[in-house]
């Protein structure tokens, strides 16, 4: 179907990748240029690339890929003016219809190709496709096998149909299918009246095992995310946590205390009744303020404090001293080691068709036999 070099010619089909809902198709056609918002960019310079190649542009700001088309991207890309089939439907119809390589099969409908360009790489060069077109605008050049018929008969295995009005060639698809063998019919409908009406003409031209089938894909989210704490980890961190914020509220009120008895030792007041008579929260309170306004300043270790069992003060790798209300005890490790987690989307894409499947099995006429004619006997031949 396409080039299999592997490099990039004239004339040949490429698919651009500009991200991953713009996709298009391009032939290559020396002097002529590609325009995006990703840059610029002449057909002569994708000339001898390699296909799957990562081009930047001629200003440098942007980059594109250029690609070997395949069924696959063929649907993604192709421009198409009505409902084409999806690599869902292309895969479940291909499997029930038992198409493998050098299977013959019709498909009355071509459209965009989408289904065209699948069927032809899976029957392959020993395998055989006829496909039928009807469209307004080309009624006098194509065929309409819902009239006029298919141009062969007792040949193909498999037939595929995607007409508006399937029903009316089921039976031309009976004169195609081979007898000598177990043959599959698929019908293609948007609508459940169009099943129904299908379904019938199925019956009446002696199909058996008669299925439908609604495609429905429900994508799934896979996303990498570190592996859960244990809860005693959990806890042990809460618990330093609360530690250092007890520890940095008994700073404060120790060192707004030693500032208070420091003011009131100038003014010759004792500093017992002072201490008394202020309250935690006001000594917290000014002490803050003093803090803000005094980060620089060297740390001291109150009185009140000073009877309390702590680590002696550490200088730190850039100079600083390590506080010595800093909990002591090995650090809550976190694991670096990640898991895959699935989540299924809620919302499923919306219904694109019904598929009609059905079977016609082989028809063996007895063979014809001559009937024997009883002897006649006359008077004369008895006498």
């Amino acid at each position: 179907m396409w080039s299999t070099a592997r490099e990039i010619a004239a004339g040949d089909v490429i698919i651009i990748w500009l991200t991953r809902g713009v996709i298009q198709p391009l032939v290559i056609t020396p002097g002529k240029d590609f325009n995006s918002k990703f840059g610029h960019y002449r057909h002569s310079d994708l000339v001898g690339m390699p296909y799957g190649s990562k081009v930047g542009s001629r200003k440098g700001k942007g980059f594109i890929h250029v690609l070997r088309p395949t069924p696959e991207l063929w649907t993604m890309a192709l421009p198409h003016r009505t409902q084409i089939l999806y690599l869902a439907d292309i895969s479940f119809i291909t499997s029930h219809l038992n198409i493998k390589p050098g299977s013959r099969v019709i498909e009355a409908g071509t459209g965009s190709g989408s289904f065209s360009h699948s069927v032809a790489r899976t029957v392959g060069a020993a395998g055989h496709l006829w496909s039928y077109e009807f469209h307004e605008a080309r009624a006098s050049k194509a065929r309409n096998v819902c009239k006029d018929g298919f141009t062969v008969e007792d040949t193909v295995d498999s037939v595929f149909l995607d007409l508006p009005a399937p029903w009316e060639a089921v039976e031309h698809a009976k004169q195609a299918l081979r007898k000598d063998r177990t043959t599959r019919i698929c019908c293609f409908s948007p609508c459940m009246e169009q099943v129904l009406r299908t379904v019938n003409a199925l019956n009446d031209a002696g199909f058996t095992e008669i299925t439908m089938y609604e495609t429905l894909l429900r994508p799934v989210d896979v996303s990498h995310v570190p592996v859960l704490q244990p809860i005693g980890d959990i806890s042990e961190k809460l618990k330093q946590a609360e530690r250092k914020r007890e520890d940095k509220r008994l700073q404060q009120i120790a060192a707004g205390k030693q500032t208070v008895s420091k003011r009131k030792r100038e003014d010759g007041t004792p500093v017992k009744d002072h201490l008394e008579q202020a309250s935690d929260a006001d000594i917290v309170a000014g002490e803050r303020k003093r803090l803000k306004t005094d980060e620089d300043a060297a740390p001291v270790i109150p009185e009140p404090l000073q009877e309390m069992e702590l680590d002696p003060l550490e200088e730190t790798e850039d100079g600083g001293v390590a506080s010595a209300l800093t909990p002591s005890g090995p650090p809550v490790q976190i694991s670096a080691a990640k898991i895959s987690l699935s989540k299924v989307m809620s919302e499923v894409r919306g219904h694109t068709s019904y598929l009609t499947f059905a079977l016609l099995q082989p028809f063996n006429p007895p063979p014809e036999t001559e009937l024997s004619t009883p002897a006649v006997t006359t008077p004369e031949a008895a006498d």
